[in-house]
Formats: C-alpha cells, sequence, structure tokens
C-alpha cells in the first residue's frame, strides 16, 4: 500500500472509530421512552469529547449530529422530542469529521421486544452488508457489490431501496463513486486498491419506492412498511478490503 493510501487508511479508521464509538453510547441508553433527541445529544456529545465535529450537523442545512429513521423511516430522519416505544426500530446514522477525514456509519437498534418480521428484516440487511464487503477487493465491479446485496435480501421476500446509494468518502463527506445496493454482476466501475467507500444498504419489508416529506430531509416508504439499514465505511486493499467503522462491541 502506497503511504498516501496509509495516510488515508489511518486517519479515516480514526474517525470511523470515534463514529461507531458514538453508536455503543447510543446502545447504552436506548429503550422506550427515550426521545431521538436524546440520541442526538449522546453522538453529538461522544464526538465533541474526542476532538471531532459531527459531519451532518448543518450539512447542506441538516439540522442535527445525526440521523435517526424510526420504523417506516427509510433514511435522515431528523431527531426530535419523538419518543420511541415498545417495538419500535430505530437506525442511527452518524458521520465524525477528524483532522480532515470523515468516518461514516448507521447501525440497527430494537427497542425492547420487536415483531419477528422485524427482526428478520434487520437480520437480513446486516447479513446483507456483509456479504457484499466480504467480496470487496481491488478489480471487483461495483455492480458484483449490489447484486450480492439485492439477491440476498429478494430470496428473503425484501426489497432495496433504489435511491440512496452508498458513496465514496474521505476528505470529502461524500464523492464519486456511487456504490448502488442492486445491480448486475460484472457491471460497473471496477474498484481499485485505495478507494474508500460506504456500503450502506436500506431495505424494506415491502415495495422499495419511497418519498421525502415536507421537511425535504426525511425519507419513508411509500406503502409504509418496515425499513432497516446498516452502514460502514471500508478502503479497498489489493487482497481484500478493510472497515473503518467496526464497534468493539459488535460485528
Amino acid at each position: 500500500m502506497s503511504e498516501n493510501f496509509k495516510e488515508a487508511f489511518e486517519k479515516t479508521k480514526i474517525a470511523g472509530s470515534i463514529a461507531s464509538g458514538a453508536l455503543d453510547e447510543v446502545s447504552k441508553i436506548l429503550k422506550p421512552g427515550i426521545s431521538t433527541n436524546e440520541i442526538d445529544k449522546i453522538c453529538y456529545e461522544f464526538i465533541n469529547d474526542h476532538k471531532a465535529y459531527s459531519a451532518p450537523l448543518f450539512y447542506r442545512g441538516f439540522p442535527k449530529s445525526c440521523c435517526t429513521s424510526t420504523n417506516h423511516v427509510v433514511c435522515h430522519g431528523i431527531p426530535s422530542d419523538k419518543i420511541l416505544k415498545e417495538g419500535d426500530i430505530v437506525n442511527v446514522d452518524v458521520t465524525a469529521f477528524k483532522e480532515g477525514w470523515h468516518g461514516d456509519t448507521s447501525r440497527m437498534f430494537k427497542i425492547g421486544e420487536i415483531s419477528i418480521k422485524a427482526e428478520k428484516l434487520i437480520n437480513a440487511t446486516y447479513e446483507s452488508m456483509m456479504k457484499a464487503i466480504s467480496i470487496v477487493k481491488d478489480g471487483v465491479h461495483l455492480g458484483d457489490i449490489g447484486s450480492t446485496i439485492q439477491s440476498h435480501v429478494e430470496a428473503q421476500g425484501f426489497s432495496v431501496v433504489q435511491d440512496f446509494c452508498g458513496h465514496g468518502i474521505g476528505r470529502t463527506f461524500h464523492k464519486e463513486p456511487n456504490v448502488l445496493h442492486y445491480g448486475e454482476k460484472g457491471t460497473g466501475e471496477k474498484i481499485k486498491t485505495g478507494m474508500i467507500f460506504t456500503i450502506e444498504p436500506m431495505i424494506n419489508l415491502g415495495n422499495y419506492e419511497t418519498k421525502i416529506l415536507n421537511d425535504g430531509w426525511t425519507a419513508v416508504t411509500k406503502d409504509k412498511s418496515l425499513s432497516a439499514q446498516f452502514e460502514h465505511t471500508i478502503g479497498v486493499t489489493k487482497d481484500g478490503y478493510e472497515i473503518f467503522t467496526q464497534s468493539n462491541k459488535i460485528d
């Protein structure tokens, strides 16, 4: 690995570990009766305490330090006074910016006992992300990543959101390439050693279609079915990959 890649990987891993650490802190407080604003406060304070900055805060006008997407919210849910209740599922998406580099990750959390359908959806979503990450190495087509995710979740009766995708990341929050979570093997550009990007499948219990609410951010399933998402930031190596947002507690 060249020195350029080495610095990029090391700095991204530092930012990524702060982001995943924030989610570890969130996991300690989640229970029925907690508001999504309380989640936001924990993320903001943890990132700040680690001398980093919360990248979503004020990004294109986004008002909070993390995204909290509950039940049929697909992504970009804005933390509020909304109270989480027994049976809810919530995705918390956080990005830390430290010393010029970004680390971006999201995770699903269960509030109390959840339905069997919700459990299956969460498991399938996580499995699809990890299966896609496992094939990453120099020379693999981007379409192979999407195909791996799509085939895994569709075999279980779920659908892949097509309106949002993974993205290149590094000194910039969002950049090329776009990493689709559906597609055909052997299509799309070939990924190269040194690339850093996110894989972040959004999987719906029902139809894949989404719509944006009037706040201009919150994306929901059109049919109001449950949605789940997981996200890691990874780097491409000659023979494989490195995950920069691995939790100390899970994975």
